[in-house]
């Protein structure tokens, strides 16, 4: 097994868990860290007995000189980041959202592919091991032809209090969870040919909205509501569960809270628990996006080592940039937007 040393960019908040991930993932070693925050780049090089720390993302490629770049920042550092380690020659996974605008992400996609290097976004939430096992039913044809669908993340949970900048931006949770959700809907159902939004801002201690209903239709005539909410108080929080429903032409598949996957179709009644395990790094309710982030950083690797091209590649996020445009578009407008226009 070819083995591979990486570079990370970004300190912050979820980098922990992409550091604790690539510990655990087969031939790889994070061989240098940078940010421009020392408290911070300490404080991830002492955790992971990483001694190579920077400053500068160019001094440390140029130093290093990386077979892979993790750009773990936030987004309006995406495509400077991108763009150095495309001129470098550098394999590149950017952290959602991937850029600040459509133009951006198809700039950062043409550097790479002219390049010659790899692009990986890194949208984890389709790599859940319960969202995997739906997509392995679907295949399997276990409910017939799916022509409707629900895809939900519905929550109370505070997530300002470990990321209180989510609290100041103009967009909220279609940018920042409902990109995941599309996300999911694209990976299970195909892509969209038009969708329709509303939005809410619930909590008046925020800028953005906190509530998303989404109307999707799919290529192959399937119809999804695609929904998320931090504003819903319920007596048992699903955090950070995304539970979905299809509805088939020979039968049904729900994905309930706690992970219980329900299948009536054809071979008759399938009922399992899809609960993740639960790393030695992680921690509940964390635990299944923390499991996501090992899967993907996994797939990340047989793709490098295979010439293939991630399922989650810029090219295809683009798809799902797409969708979280239209869906702001269409709130503000009232309007169904046709995805052509995007």
């Amino acid at each position: 097994m070819a083995s591979y040393r990486g570079a990370l960019i970004g300190c912050g908040f979820f980098a922990i868990n992409q550091l604790h991930a690539w510990r655990d993932a087969e031939g790889v070693d994070i061989v240098a860290l940078c940010d421009r925050d020392p408290e911070r780049l300490s404080h991830a090089g002492e955790l992971f007995g990483i001694d190579r720390r920077y400053g500068d993302a160019e001094q440390m490629l140029r130093a290093e000189k990386p077979n892979f770049v993790d750009i773990a920042t936030t987004v309006a550092s995406h495509r400077p980041l991108v763009e150095l380690a495309a001129k470098m020659g550098i394999p590149v996974i950017c952290q959602k959202p991937f850029a600040l605008s459509m133009a951006d992400a198809r700039a950062m996609v043409e550097a790479c592919r002219l390049a010659g290097v790899p692009l990986m976004v890194h949208e984890n939430f389709r790599w859940q091991s319960a969202i995997q096992a739906v997509k392995t039913r679907l295949d399997a044809n276990a409910i017939g032809r799916p022509f409707w669908a629900r895809v939900s993340f519905r929550s109370g949970f505070d997530v300002f209090s470990g990321q209180p900048y989510l609290a100041e931006g103009k967009r909220f949770i279609i940018e920042d969870l409902g990109i995941h959700i599309l996300d999911i809907a694209r990976f299970l159902f195909g892509e969209v040919t038009q969708l329709s939004a509303r939005t809410q801002r619930v909590n008046p201690a925020i800028k953005g909205e906190d509530v998303a209903t989404m109307l999707l239709d799919h290529e192959g005539g399937l119809s999804s509501v695609v929904d998320c909410s931090y504003a819903t108080r319920l007596p048992v929080d699903p955090f950070p569960e995304t539970l979905v429903e299809i509805d088939g032409s020979a039968g049904t598949l729900r994905l309930g809270t706690g992970y219980r996957l329900v299948v009536n179709g054809p071979g008759g009644r399938e009922e399992v628990d899809l609960s993740p395990p639960l790393l030695p790094w992680a921690s509940r309710p964390w635990h299944n996006i923390q499991e996501s982030v090992l899967a993907i950083q996994r797939h990340w690797l047989h793709c490098l080592r295979n010439g293939k091209e991630p399922s989650t590649s810029g090219r295809d996020n683009i798809a799902t940039m797409a969708l979280v445009e239209a869906a702001y578009a269409s709130a503000a407008s009232g309007q169904t937007i046709e995805m052509a226009s995007i």
